[in-house]
């Protein structure tokens, strides 16, 4: 077994577990507080609605390039909306930084 293969079969086992500690330790702390599972899911439903907003202002166009490439109206959407989704959310967090430096300034 060369070093090659136990370095890949290390950064495996590693990656197995970062996802298992990235999917068990956040339930078992909302177990404890459900007050911050109510505050993650307001998050999450709030994400749902900017997606959705997102995908009504979305375009479907599809040029022959993307055809070709095997992009259909609704993966055109779908990326759209996405991209649109990511627009409005890092405005949103700039806004909020800029918002936060002058309110701590403020005080």
């Amino acid at each position: 077994m060369e070093s090659t293969d136990i370095g890949l079969y290390a950064g495996y086992i590693f990656f197995i577990v970062a996802v298992a500690a990235a999917i068990v330790l956040p339930l078992i702390n909302a177990l404890k507080s459900p007050a911050g599972l109510l505050k993650s899911l307001a998050g999450v439903g709030a994400l749902v609605v900017v997606f959705f907003i997102a995908y009504a202002m979305a375009g479907s166009e599809v040029s022959t390039r993307a055809a070709s490439n095997g992009i259909n109206a609704t993966s055109s959407k779908l990326i759209g909306a996405g991209l649109a989704m990511f627009y409005i959310v890092f405005i949103a967090a700039a806004v909020g930084v800029v918002f936060s430096e002058i309110n701590k300034a403020l005080k």
